[in-house]
């Protein structure tokens, strides 16, 4: 029998309930996957203590560097979200509509002055280093970010309540993976809707002068940013970690005042200190329109193409293979599978669901 991975080593000690019988009876009679094991119980003790001891960290700083610089959704200029709002980044329902809202965001063309300039129809994974974040321009300095909306993420009482807060049915998983177990927990939230005015007197004060000149009309234009509403079903996990989340949203859209899209992506794109590759990638990604960027941090998570009954879809996993997600759009939706599991489990749920 071949060696189970180190993943499953690790899953061993962090949810040994998810790992299957043969995986289980064969590390513990196997003096290679005992040393695996034992080796991957040190790095669990050691990088508890590194965590335990570990200084500050400055995350206003890094929360202004990716969400203003990656995206231009960021809350207010020059502050990063408050601690409510850092908790509601990481609820589910938002790691759905947010994980897209990162670079394009969306909006809705409500009245006569917006004209829609994207709409998702599928997503493609884009590779971010640590470098990259911290070489990423502040896009806060460059005018005003106005929230129209928050998610008001809430948990409720069951799929049905899910569905009628939102107009989203509630994916039904249709056979849960070994170790996942017990009834989930229903979060909704509303739509996302933000809008940014570029102005240039801004932008020139915040880089001395050193900023190339913005095209013409791209002074004073606005762009509507909206996501969602969504829903997520989640199933706890023993470690701590979610062991199965499904979820699912409103893709993204987005309107501009007048001025098309491409004119302030490429504007954006062509700043001083932006990684010429990354650049390439998200100009490559957004020139149809319909194309959603999706950040992945290359340092952690690998990416691949799959497909979701027919569908087009991105299979992320952690490079230490805990942790694994699916996401792919349908008819303006988007669905995401991911938990403490292989990305063949996550595949398998995503295909089944109902």
């Amino acid at each position: 029998m071949r060696h189970p991975t180190d993943g499953t080593l690790r899953r061993l000690l962090d949810e040994p309930a998810g790992v299957a019988d043969a995986d289980r009876e064969h590390v513990a009679g196997c003096p290679v996957c005992l040393s695996g094991l034992a080796a991957a119980r040190e790095d669990a003790a050691a990088t508890g203590a590194a965590l335990a001891a570990a200084p500050a960290v400055d995350v206003d700083t890094g929360w202004r560097r990716l969400s203003h610089a990656v995206a231009a959704d960021g809350r207010r200029p020059a502050r990063a979200p408050a601690p409510r709002r850092r908790a509601l980044l990481r609820s589910p329902v938002v790691a759905v509509v947010g994980l897209v809202a990162l670079l394009t965001g969306a909006g809705a063309a409500a009245a006569a002055d917006w004209l829609q300039v994207f709409r998702t129809e599928q997503v493609a994974p884009v590779a971010i280093t640590e470098a990259d974040l911290v070489a990423l321009p502040d896009l806060s300095a460059f005018g005003e970010v106005e929230v129209l909306e928050e998610p008001d993420v809430r948990e409720v009482a069951d799929a049905a309540a899910a569905e009628a807060a939102t107009g989203l049915a509630v994916p039904q998983v249709e056979q849960l993976p070994g170790g996942v177990t017990g009834t989930p927990v229903y979060q909704a939230g509303g739509p996302l809707s933000v809008v940014f005015t570029f102005s240039a007197e801004q932008a020139a004060q915040a880089s001395g002068g050193t900023l190339p000149p913005p095209p013409p009309g791209l002074d004073g234009s606005r762009f509507r940013l909206t996501a969602g509403p969504g829903v997520a079903a989640v199933w706890p996990g023993a470690s701590g970690l979610p062991a199965l989340v499904v979820g699912r949203a409103v893709a993204p859209t987005a309107d501009s005042s007048g001025i098309p899209f491409e004119t302030a992506r490429d504007y954006v794109l062509s700043l001083p200190g932006l990684p010429d590759d990354l650049a390439a990638q998200l100009r490559s990604f957004t020139a149809d329109g319909t194309t959603l960027p999706l950040p992945v941090p290359a340092d952690f998570v690998t990416s691949a193409d799959a497909d979701v009954d027919g569908l087009p879809a991105t299979v992320l996993t952690s490079r230490d293979g805990v942790l694994a997600g699916v996401v792919w759009v349908e008819d303006g939706v988007v669905t995401a599978v991911a938990g403490s599991l292989s990305a063949d489990e996550v595949l398998a749920v995503a295909r089944g669901l109902r």
